[in-house]
């Protein structure tokens, strides 16, 4: 699996697990809805500075986000 597709899966199941929308995903990281449902159909090249803002929100470290195997 390509590293954008395991990055969406990633985030859209912590997402998930937590109850939240996409838009409250955006409100917590200052992203927007459109660029977070973009990142989870793995459309974006995400930066490092906004995979740390989507990490802050979900309060866990970028290592802990980039952990594909949880």
């Amino acid at each position: 699996m390509e590293i954008l597709k395991q990055f969406s899966v990633r985030v859209k199941k912590l997402r998930s697990s937590r109850g939240i929308t996409q838009e409250d995903l955006a409100a917590l990281s200052g992203l927007s809805r459109q660029y977070i449902g973009d990142v989870e159909r793995a459309q974006r090249n995400i930066s490092l500075l906004n995979i740390e803002k989507i990490a802050k929100s979900f309060g866990i470290t970028i290592s802990e986000l980039l952990n594909f195997n949880e």
